[in-house]
C-alpha cells in the first residue's frame, strides 16, 4: 500500500513541534496530510487541554527536506475534474493553509533542502523563516501544466514578493536561500547543519516572551492583510481541469519524460 505521509506532532514545554513526514517523497503533501495539518492547527488555535500552555510552534520537515510540493502520484485521482480539483485546492489545501494563518501562536519554519510548491505555501504561513545555505525554493508547476490556485498564489506573492512569485510561476525558477534572504522572504540563512538549532533557539526565545502580546500582534498583522481574490476569479479558477496541457504535464511527470505542450 502506498504511503500517504503524516504530520508528526509533539509538545516540549511551551513549544509545539509540527513535522512534515512523507518518507521517499521529500515530505510531499498528500491530501491526508493537508487535512491532518488543518485539524492540528485548529486544535492549536483552540488551545485546550495539554495545548493550553503552548506559546510557539516550530514547523519543519523530516529527513533534511522541508517539503518538495504536492504528492503528484495522487493527482490523476481527482485533478482532471473541475469539482474534484476545486475540492482539493479550496478545502484540502486552503483548509490547511488557512488554519495555519488563523493561528494566533507565532510559527517558526526550519527550512532544509527542498521547499517547493506546497512547501513554499506552508513556509509562507510562518512568521519567522530560517533556512540552510543549501535550501532551494520554487513553485515550478508550469512544468506540470497547471497554475497556482488564486488564494495560494496571493499568499506566496504577499510573502515572497510579486517579482519572486512571477519568476517562480512563469519561469519555473528555482532560487537559492541567499537570494530569498536578500528578497525578504527569509529571516536568516545559516549553515545547513545549524538550521534545527537556530530555528529552535528562535522559537524558544519567542515562547519566553509575553504570550498575549504575541496573540494580539498576530491578530493586528492579520487584519492588515489584503482582501481575498475576486470571487469571479475563484469561480473560474479550476475550469482548466480537463485541459490537454494539464493532463500532459502530470502524465509526463509520472512517466518520467519531458512534457510536450501545444502543437509544434
Amino acid at each position: 500500500m502506498r504511503s500517504v505521509g503524516h504530520i508528526r506532532f509533539g509538545i516540549e514545554g511551551a513549544l509545539a513541534r509540527v513535522t512534515l513526514c512523507h518518507p521517499g517523497r521529500l515530505n510531499a503533501m498528500s491530501r491526508a496530510m493537508w487535512r491532518e495539518l488543518a485539524d492540528l492547527f485548529v486544535r492549536l488555535q483552540q488551545g485546550q487541554g495539554d495545548l493550553a500552555g503552548v506559546r510557539a510552534v516550530l514547523v519543519a520537515g523530516e529527513g533534511g527536506h522541508f517539503c518538495a510540493g504536492g504528492d503528484i502520484a495522487e493527482y490523476p485521482d481527482f485533478r482532471f475534474h473541475p469539482e474534484g480539483l476545486r475540492d482539493f485546492h479550496e478545502n484540502d489545501v486552503w483548509g490547511g493553509l488557512s488554519a495555519m494563518l488563523a493561528c494566533d501562536l507565532p510559527l517558526v519554519a526550519a527550512i532544509e533542502g527542498n521547499c517547493m510548491g506546497a512547501g513554499m505555501e506552508i513556509a509562507s504561513c510562518c512568521d519567522i523563516r530560517v533556512a540552510g545555505q543549501g535550501a532551494r525554493f520554487g513553485a515550478p508547476i508550469a512544468r506540470l501544466g497547471f497554475p497556482m490556485a488564486p488564494r495560494e498564489a496571493q499568499l506566496v506573492a504577499r510573502e515572497a514578493g510579486l517579482a519572486t512569485a512571477r519568476e517562480m510561476l512563469l519561469q519555473a525558477a528555482v532560487l537559492d536561500a541567499p537570494t530569498l534572504l536578500q528578497r525578504g522572504f527569509l529571516n536568516a540563512v545559516v549553515d545547513d547543519g545549524a538550521v534545527p538549532a537556530e530555528a529552535l533557539e528562535r522559537a524558544r526565545r519567542i515562547a519566553a516572551l509575553a504570550p498575549e502580546a504575541a496573540r494580539l500582534n498576530k491578530q493586528t498583522l492579520r487584519a492588515l492583510l489584503p482582501p481575498p481574490p475576486d470571487a469571479g476569479l475563484l469561480a473560474r479558477a479550476y475550469d482548466y481541469a480537463d485541459s490537454a496541457e494539464h493532463r500532459e504535464g502530470i502524465t509526463a511527470f509520472l512517466h518520467k519524460r519531458a512534457p510536450v505542450f501545444g502543437a509544434a
